[in-house]
């Protein structure tokens, strides 16, 4: 790592401090921060103003599935801009319409309608409101291991602690148990029974929140920052089952998982499931620029006809997003990315994971698809006792605080959550710059394995 002259530090530095002196920012105890100042990034690297680069093995926040600075997709929002940057979303414009058009068809069933939100909160809070609208009930079930948002409905169906700061216990939220064999609830010995237990948990649940007052039921289809936790054959099609008898609208969040993350255009793809309403983000324009969306099947679709839908943004459909997107999802056809995702997973990630689990006693389980991976950290392989206990922070994060910074130091940005680190890098990562990840990821893991039992 070569550093860029003494302008370029001092430039890194009156950034930095512009940040620290301004800039709230999320998630964060703001004096306890040192937020790194980015100068610029291209394909799977960024780099600070000292010349240190780093392979985003995070993609973000899961979320650039097309890398940094794809020439594409910049090329199309500079022409956008230069010929209509924005208008009300009233209108008809040709980029919002071939944006919608190129979503409908990737998306599966009739999910044919495209409803435009400025990221994925906004897009579940209003899949909710389409769902209680269309039923005329209240309640929405969501499981405990998820993330959907930090909005005032979003935060509510959030699993995880995230939420615990914004929950009043009165937005219609219930929580269950979704399926994860590592850590089951259930006590199941086989994905076959998770399966069952699983869906015999979220039946009982219905039975005893009464069908009549439940108007959704909202699922990651491959949960996320929650553990990247790979739902067993039958589940989901099992909740479809279970919506279907009840008149439940099933809602699934692909925010995260969708636009080739998995290896598919969408993961329900992996199940053949349908839902009723799906929401979207991240990936639809590889968060070039702001977008999200909620794609709206026939029936519920049909409820707005006539009766005006009450809900709507002002940058809904914006035409500077709206053109990312179309170049993104033209640039993942052409150069069949979500294809490259799937041949990542079966050649490369998915067999250097499995090797690297055998070899470190902190990995206890590895799990995923496509460029959508995740290691469980434990002390011990046997109990599987996390390697930091839940929510863990300060001291008692300590393992996890100094493997993350072993991979930095090594030039790997990594994606950190509670006693898990995931592997998530771009979609179109290079065989060799994913090779190259791995590797610096297995030497990281050596720090996990100093706070093992058998260590």
């Amino acid at each position: 790592m070569t550093p860029h002259p003494q302008t370029e530090t001092a430039a890194g530095a009156a950034v930095k401090a512009a940040d620290r002196a301004h800039v709230f920012h999320s998630w964060s105890a703001q004096a306890l921060i040192d937020p790194l100042a980015v100068a610029g990034a291209e394909g799977s690297h960024f780099w600070d103003y000292d010349g240190n680069r780093y392979l985003d093995f995070s993609s973000q926040l899961v979320n650039t599935n097309i890398g940094h600075q794809h020439p594409k997709v910049v090329a199309a929002i500079q022409e956008q801009a230069a010929k209509l940057c924005t208008l009300a979303p009233g209108f008809a414009v040709d980029v919002r319409s071939e944006a919608a058009r190129l979503i409908a068809e990737r998306t599966p069933g009739d999910l044919d309608k495209i409803f435009f939100t400025n990221g994925g909160a906004e897009a579940v809070e209003n899949a909710i409101r389409m769902a209680r609208l269309h039923t005329g009930r209240s309640k929405v079930l969501s499981t405990y291991r998820s993330y959907h948002g930090a909005t005032a409905a979003a935060i509510n169906l959030t699993g995880d602690p995230r939420r615990w700061p914004s929950d009043t216990a009165s937005a219609g939220v219930v929580h269950f148990w979704g399926p994860f064999l590592y850590r089951s609830p259930f006590h199941a010995t086989t994905e076959a029974e998770e399966c069952e237990r699983a869906l015999r948990h979220l039946a009982d649940t219905i039975a005893f929140e009464g069908p009549q007052s439940i108007a959704a039921i909202i699922l990651e289809t491959v949960p996320g920052t929650a553990g990247i936790m790979v739902p067993p054959a039958g589940y989901l099609a099992g909740v479809r089952e279970l919506c279907d008898r009840y008149g439940i609208v099933f809602i699934l969040d692909e925010v995260m998982a969708g636009f080739g993350r998995t290896g598919k255009w969408f993961a329900a793809e992996h199940w053949d499931v349908t839902p009723d309403l799906l929401t979207f983000a991240k990936g639809v324009n590889s968060g070039y620029v702001p977008l999200g969306g909620v794609a709206i099947s026939a029936a519920i679709a049909e409820t707005f006809a006539t009766r005006p839908y009450p809900g709507g943004l002002t940058y809904s459909g914006h035409p500077l997003a709206c053109a990312a997107a179309v170049a993104t999802i033209n640039a993942m056809e052409d150069e069949d990315i979500v294809g490259h995702a799937a041949h990542l997973a079966e050649n490369v990630i998915g067999p250097a994971l499995a090797s690297i689990a055998e070899r470190h006693p902190s990995v206890g389980e590895v799990r995923g698809l496509g460029t959508f991976w995740a290691l469980e950290l434990v002390r011990d392989k046997e109990t599987r006792e996390p390697l930091v206990p839940y929510n863990a922070s300060g001291a008692d994060n300590a393992p996890m605080a100094e493997f993350t910074a072993a991979c930095k130091k090594s030039g790997l940005w990594p994606f950190v959550n509670m006693n898990r680190t995931h592997v998530v890098p771009a979609c179109n990562i290079s065989e060799a710059e994913a090779k190259e990840g791995l590797a610096l990821l297995d030497e990281a893991l050596t720090v996990a394995d100093r706070h093992t039992t058998s260590a």
